[in-house]
Order: C-alpha cells, then structure tokens, then sequence
C-alpha cells in the first residue's frame, strides 16, 4: 500500500514539475519588433527568451569579434590589402547609414568592418553589427561594388533583425521542451534527439526564413544607400555557379534554392527601384 502511495504521489509530482516547466516554457518567449517592415514589407513576429538579452548578446559578440580580430592580425590576415579594405568599409559605411530606416537605435551601434585574408567565400555581422568580409569572396565572385553591398546589406540585415538572439531563444526554448518531455514520461531525452528536434522543428525552416528576410532588408539597404538593387540577383547567380552541382535540393538546405532566391530577389528589387533611382539622383 506504501509502495502504491508513494507511486502515486511521485507521478503527482512529476506531473506538477512538468506543469511547471511547461508554464515556464510558454513565459519564455515574448512577441519582439526588431526592425521596421521596410519598403520590402519584412514583419514577421519574432519571439524572443527572456533569458537572452539583446545586450548580453551584443556584449559576447564584441568579446568574440574583437578576440578573431586579435587572431587575423597575429596571423597577418586582417585588413592586409589596404585597397579591399578601403573598398568594403566605402560599401558598408553607406549602407551602415541607412540602417536607422530599419532600426533607430542601429546608429549608436559601434559598428566595425574589417576584411580577413582567406580563401574561403563569406561575410558575415554579429549582433550589434561586428563585420567581417573575407577575400575568398572578393577575389572569387569578383563582385561589382553593387553586388558587395548585396552582400553585405544581406550580413548586415541579420544583425537589425536579431536573427542570432532568436535562433539562441529557440533553442532554450527547445531545450525547455525537452526538460518537460522528460519530467512527463521520466524518460531522459538523449542529445541526440534534442538536435534533430531542434533541427526539424527550429533550425531548418527558420533559417531559411531568416535567409529570405536577410535578402529583402539587403536589397532595400543597398537601394537607400544608391547601390542598383537588382545586384542582388546577379550577385546570387554568381554565387549559384561557384556552386554548381553541389546544392543540395531545398528542402534539405538552410537555404533558398537558386531559382526561388532569384524569384524573391527580384521582386524585392523591384519594389526599391524608385528608392535607387531617388538615392541616385
């Protein structure tokens, strides 16, 4: 009879830990306007964890960026073609000034940009807009100066949208799930499960999500800040046949496929052309 009762009240238990974990779980994330929408119409709701703070984030982003910085000039890549250097910070300077259209306080951001000698092709801006361009992609797409401010406008649109802080939020919140999963059956959840959850549920699409409002903020960036807007498209299929044969198809990828990229893109260009043509005058 002991047995019995004591087998009762630890299911009670378990079932008021989960009920707890699961109203933690639903507290975790609140409703977050990041960015205006923009002439490109980007408003999606965003839901970000209390538990990740815009600042925290921002702060641990300086700390890494400034210790890689510290990396590249040890080794000799940081900003080591002062020609390159001069022309990303030129591009990114002009669309750094249009970043308040999106988002106010992106002005007292300390931005940074530098370019990094090596041979693979990327870019990329942390939180609190840390850039960084690598000379793989300068010297391999050999872009126009329109399709590097495609590219960058595109990095740079990750950060005012948070993009970081909300795949960070997702996964806590994830996480949390699966603490809940375990308290309600008593089964422990393996890591493994708990990434191809993540992966599924989280990761794959919302990636592919963030992608495409990457590349319409890009786009718009770029427009304001003079750049023809339609770069973007070419920039792309410059990137697709760097690839060739190597994509994998898109609903395996964390990335638009080419041809549904190029679709958006142009659309998006399109919408901006009129802010192009008045920045151009």
């Amino acid at each position: 009879m002991n047995k019995i009762r004591h087998s009762t009240l630890f299911r009670r238990s378990r079932r008021l830990a989960a009920f707890g974990l699961a109203s933690t779980l639903l507290a975790a994330c609140a409703a977050v306007e990041t960015t205006g929408s923009g002439a490109v119409g980007v408003d999606r709701k965003q839901y970000m964890s209390s538990m990740v703070s815009e600042s925290a984030l921002q702060q641990e982003a300086a700390q890494q960026y400034s210790t890689l910085m510290s990396q590249a000039k040890a080794q000799g890549a940081l900003d080591s073609d002062a020609a390159q250097t001069a022309r990303v910070r030129n591009i990114a300077q002009k669309l750094i000034a249009q970043a308040g259209v999106f988002r106010p306080d992106a002005k007292s951001w300390n931005w940074e940009v530098h370019v990094l000698k090596s041979n693979e092709v990327n870019a990329w801006c942390m939180p609190g807009g840390k850039i960084a361009v690598y000379t793989g992609l300068i010297n391999q797409i050999k872009p126009t100066d329109a399709e590097l401010a495609a590219v960058i406008g595109h990095e740079m649109a990750h950060a005012l949208r948070e993009h970081a802080r909300e795949q960070v939020s997702q996964q806590m919140v994830t996480n949390m799930g699966l603490s809940v999963l375990s308290a309600v059956t008593g089964v422990g959840a393996t890591a493994d499960l708990g990434s191809a959850l993540s992966q599924v549920m989280f990761t794959l699409p919302n990636s592919r999500t963030h992608e495409a409002e990457a590349d319409r903020i890009g786009v718009e960036l770029a427009a304001r800040a003079g750049y023809d807007p339609r770069a973007a498209v070419t920039l792309w299929q410059k990137m697709g046949a760097l690839n060739a044969g190597n994509a994998p198809p898109e609903f395996l990828s964390t990335h638009p496929s080419a041809a549904s990229r190029s679709a958006d893109l142009t659309e998006a260009a399109n919408k901006v052309m009129p802010l192009y043509q008045a920045a151009s005058k």
